[in-house]
């Protein structure tokens, strides 16, 4: 098996600042074919450019878009022995705004992808110290079939890790290159047009993987809608300096308040990385009635205000914001030949704005329903049944929740009675926490699985639909 690329000129020369990026061993032959190997065994990339502006690629499987998602399923499908290219329009290391925080269910499913040592050396958290209308609460992570720890590795690092994996295990990186536009034969996604600031490459891929976040203009190209209906998230976040980067708890106030001391309906965290640093940063959720008209970075600022002198924090700095589309409030998540997942396809947890073990999930799942479907497999309606199988139920009751926390009043009655009540609390941070695994059989996960299907039955728009 190869990936072919096919220049202009029909030639190609070898350049050290030129993309794709690849693991050592590829080198570009006389007929002008970069042959690849899946197992590369030392040295992750080497460099091949070409002169002309304009290139061809074909490839078994086109992954657009290389965070946790992204690289989850090009590591599955490299090592399911699929030629993979992985293409993102940032340079790696990049940035990337979230809260930085993995749960036991993302630290299940880096050791699933044989990749905990991503974790080795970094914070170990025992759980959540959350606060609020006048208590403070210790919450370990309680699910019964997932690890007893999570972690929080700035994006920065645990995204660049991720990727190197996924080169390591035989996808071909392809850095600085967005995609700009599609090209359709019928119903069927023959080409993939990316675009850097001195080339256009287009990809012609069997089968097309989108991983490219919450606003995924990929996934508009093709047709994919966010529905605002439901219940949505903006968040921002900021680091900052604290003696106590160490601490072995994240911290969560869900008594969230502005500089006007308004109530808002969602919360504020302060996560230790370790080294030092800190991320800080606040959340809330949104309706398209009931939208949340507020400065987020005002918001974080205050929040960290308010914080200072407890966590002795520094400085702010690296601001970032995103919205958060949630509960899979999207359509559109599939086609004849390409699937979206992680942000891109709505799954985000509607409770607490988690999403990395979502997208390292469904980064699995798609490589091996590609895999398992075969090339010529029509996906339009089996990628969202397989979705809505997997988080349907969850997703609409946490949405119809989350959807409740939008009203103030509400959340100002119920909040301190929530915080009085420690074994209320450890069930809502099992549910919020996306700690109910398909193994759990306890009252817990039946009762909330049962609350599930009761809630599909009311949605106006299923999850994923």
């Amino acid at each position: 098996m190869s990936l072919h690329i096919n220049h202009n000129d029909g030639m190609s020369d070898v350049s050290p600042s030129a993309t794709p990026t690849r693991p050592s061993g590829r080198q570009p032959s006389s007929s002008g074919t970069i042959g690849v190997h899946h197992r590369p065994r030392r040295s992750r990339e080497s460099t091949v450019t070409t002169p002309a502006t304009h290139e061809t690629v074909r490839t078994d499987v086109l992954v657009v878009g290389a965070g946790p998602g992204g690289a989850s399923a090009a590591t599955h499908l490299a090592r399911l022995g699929r030629d993979v290219l992985l293409a993102d329009g940032a340079v790696f290391p990049r940035d990337k705004a979230c809260g930085d925080g993995l749960t036991p269910r993302a630290v299940a499913e880096l050791q699933h992808l044989k990749l905990d040592h991503v974790l080795q050396g970094g914070p170990v958290n025992n759980g959540l110290r959350g606060y609020g209308f006048g208590k403070a609460l210790v919450l370990p992570w309680n699910g019964p079939h997932l690890p007893k720890h999570g972690s929080a590795i700035a994006r920065t690092v645990l995204d660049n890790a991720l990727r190197d994996a996924a080169l390591d295990a035989g996808a071909t990186g392809l850095d600085g290159h967005r995609a700009v536009d599609v090209v359709l034969t019928g119903d069927k996604l023959t080409g993939v047009v990316l675009r850097s600031a001195d080339r256009t490459v287009q990809v012609e891929a069997q089968q097309v993987i989108v991983a490219d976040g919450g606003k995924s203009h990929l996934g508009r190209l093709l047709g994919r809608t966010w529905h605002q209906e439901t219940v949505f998230g903006v968040a921002s976040r900021a680091y900052a300096t604290s003696p106590m980067a160490d601490d072995p708890w994240i911290t969560s106030h869900l008594e969230l308040r502005d500089e006007t001391g308004r109530m808002m309906g969602g919360y504020g965290w302060v996560f230790p990385l370790g080294d030092g640093l800190v991320n800080v940063g606040a959340g809330t959720l949104a309706t398209k009635k009931r939208p949340a008209n507020i400065n987020l970075r005002k918001l974080t600022e205050e929040y960290a205000r308010q914080r200072r002198d407890e966590w002795q924090l520094g400085e702010l700095t690296g601001y970032g914001s995103a919205p958060l589309p949630m509960g899979g409030a999207v359509s559109g998540v599939a086609g004849r030949n390409w699937v979206l997942i992680g942000d891109a396809a709505g799954c985000i947890n509607p409770l607490n704005g988690e999403g990395i073990d979502y997208a390292l999930e469904t980064g699995r799942l798609a490589a091996e329903h590609v895999v398992t479907s075969g090339p010529s497999a029509d996906l339009t309606a089996s990628w969202p049944a397989e979705l809505y199988a997997e988080y349907g139920e969850a997703f609409s009751i946490a949405r119809r929740l989350g959807a409740l926390i939008t009203h103030e009043r509400l959340l100002a009655m119920s909040g301190p009675i929530g915080m009085r009540t420690p074994g209320v609390m450890r069930v809502a941070f099992r549910v919020m926490g996306n700690l109910v695994t398909p193994e759990d059989r306890d009252v817990v996960a039946r009762a909330w699985r049962t609350a599930g299907k009761a809630s599909l039955k009311l949605d106006r728009r299923r999850p994923f639909h």
